[in-house]
């Protein structure tokens, strides 16, 4: 059993001074775990916040080289991270210990990933136009600019990924590495898993010399309003329900000072099977699919949840060879008895749909989530019935059958902001339905061609977000080392002393950053000319 306190992190400390009692359940028997932790009140939720802004003036103000060392030693820490570990984060969770290890490589490279992003500089955004006091009319002046850190920012832990979308996961690690204290709310899911990911920070902190108040975390229900409406905070970065993103952007928005919340909320990440490609290999596509529907129990934001093909023979033996897939697949444990509610009564409102026929799964009860099958009438989605574009987190897909090119564009133009979008097609089919691409990219972060939306890579060119209810803003994304710039602004400065300019901004480049110097991109030490 590991030895876990229970308490709220705060300026690298911790804290339990309330006297609300909450514990972690095993996702798979209901079982209470044998550790507890104490709710944040509200004046530890102030500390925090005010810990986040104390740290930030140093922090920020790190060389790049030190943040990158902190983030490396981030994820040195949770390589660590043991088998012990992986067996607490599956209890859980119920995600399988492959799944686990898995998340932890994937949590500890994007760490080092984000390390490399700050040495190689790109994101610092530096533009030089250096005086020019001899041009007519009038003479330019000196003007530089460059990016930086907005301010602390709150993270909230998702319940589907316990590692990469949490703790230390993808919002925390393009916060730090953009030089903003972050105040995470643990997911009330997986508290314990929290706890150890948040002693790996903590000793990767100490390690490295950063400031106190760099990472802090709280727990409880009900903290997060607290947090958000906070003065200090000035970014959220969030991933969960549109419900809870909306709620999040409602009341950051309300603030005397709005801010930003980056909110990944809500995609049925359609699927468009084109005819050429059912002609041909129908089968394999209804097998690749039940996989990608069905895979890790459908808990995936990629998941796909809306299928859609053109009326033909083909189209309807593929229909059948799914349903029969789907029919064959087992039920699964979810990560936690509010997923399996909530799953249920998503079930529930598609089989009371007019219009709407179950092709396929047993009959949902007990502990486990049955993958399930839908048909709904295309007609039900033009008329724009919103249920069809709401997502079912979980193994569950809805099939609409539309009668020619025609109405599928219909179609494809009345869907909602997307996360992903598929086309499944031959050569021919990418000639004969060419308008399709343009169309996608309206709706969705992220096309993909042949392939399955769940699975997401973290690299540099991956787009994790798509319009709303996708994500709260289209322009970010919460995957990829783009993922940085939410969580920077610009600054531009004039007539600026070398000396008290920021190192990408300096004449000498101590850096030695890629800059845009009077329209050219250069590596180059520079003259005031």
């Amino acid at each position: 059993m590991l030895n876990l306190l229970g308490y709220n992190y705060i300026a690298g400390g911790r804290s339990a001074a309330g006297c609300v009692e909450l514990h972690s359940v095993d996702a798979c028997t209901g079982e209470t775990l044998p550790y507890r932790f104490t709710q944040a009140t509200p004046d530890e939720v102030d500390a925090a916040a005010q810990a986040a802004e104390a740290a930030f003036p140093a922090y920020r103000s790190l060389p790049p080289e030190r943040r990158a060392a902190f983030l490396d030693a981030i994820a040195e820490e949770i390589d660590l991270l043991d088998d012990t570990f992986v067996a607490l984060v599956c209890r859980e969770t119920a995600l399988p210990a492959a799944r686990i290890k898995g998340e932890r490589a994937r949590t500890s490279n994007q760490m080092r990933l984000f390390a490399q992003v700050l040495r190689r500089g790109e994101w610092l955004g530096a533009r030089i136009d250096r005086a020019q006091p001899e041009r007519q009319p009038l003479p330019r002046v000196d003007l530089r600019q460059c990016r930086v850190g907005v301010g602390p920012v709150a993270v909230f832990g998702a319940s589907n990924f316990p590692l990469a979308f949490s703790t230390a996961g993808g919002d925390t690690a393009a916060a730090l590495a953009a030089g903003c204290p972050v105040v995470f709310k643990a997911h009330s899911g997986h508290m314990a898993t929290a706890e150890c990911v948040a002693d790996a920070i903590v000793r990767a902190a100490q390690r490295t010399g950063m400031p106190d108040g760099t990472f802090n975390m709280i727990f409880g229900g009900g903290v997060g309003e607290q947090l958000v409406k906070h003065p200090a905070i000035q970014a959220v970065g969030f991933t969960g329900s549109l419900k809870g993103g909306r709620a999040l952007c409602d009341m950051a928005a309300a603030r005397p000072q709005p801010i930003p919340v980056f909110a990944e909320m809500s995609s049925i990440n359609p699927v468009v099977l084109l005819p050429g490609a059912l002609e041909q290999r129908g089968e394999t596509v209804a097998t690749e699919l039940t996989a990608s529907v069905v895979q890790g129990c459908g808990q995936f934001c990629t998941n796909p949840g809306l299928v859609v093909g053109i009326r033909s023979p083909a189209f309807s033996q593929f229909a059948e060879q799914l349903a029969a897939r789907m029919a064959d697949q087992p039920a699964q444990t979810m990560l936690n008895a509010g997923t399996l509610h909530s799953y249920a009564q998503g079930v529930a409102a598609l089989q009371a749909l007019a219009g709407v026929r179950h092709l396929a799964g047993r009959p949902q009860q007990g502990r486990q989530a049955q993958p399930q099958l839908f048909q709904a009438d295309a007609a039900l989605l033009l008329a724009g019935n919103e249920r069809l574009q709401e997502e079912v987190f979980g193994p569950c897909t809805v099939l609409i059958e539309v009668a020619d090119p025609l109405e599928l564009r219909r179609v494809v133009q009345a869907l909602q902001g997307q996360l992903t979008a598929t086309l499944i097609s031959e050569p021919g089919d990418l000639a004969a339905f060419a308008w399709l691409v343009p169309e996608l990219e309206r709706k969705a972060g992220r096309l993909l061609l042949n392939g399955y939306p769940t699975g997401v890579e973290v690299c540099d060119a991956m787009v994790h977000g798509g319009p709303y209810p996708a994500t709260s803003d289209a322009r970010g994304t919460s995957v990829g080392t783009l993922a940085i710039d939410r969580f920077l602004r610009p600054v531009c400065y004039q007539n600026y002393p070398d000396e008290l300019l920021p190192a990408a901004l300096q004449d000498a480049n101590p850096l030695g950053i890629m800059r845009l110097v009077d329209g050219e991109v250069s590596r180059a030490v520079i003259s005031r000319g």
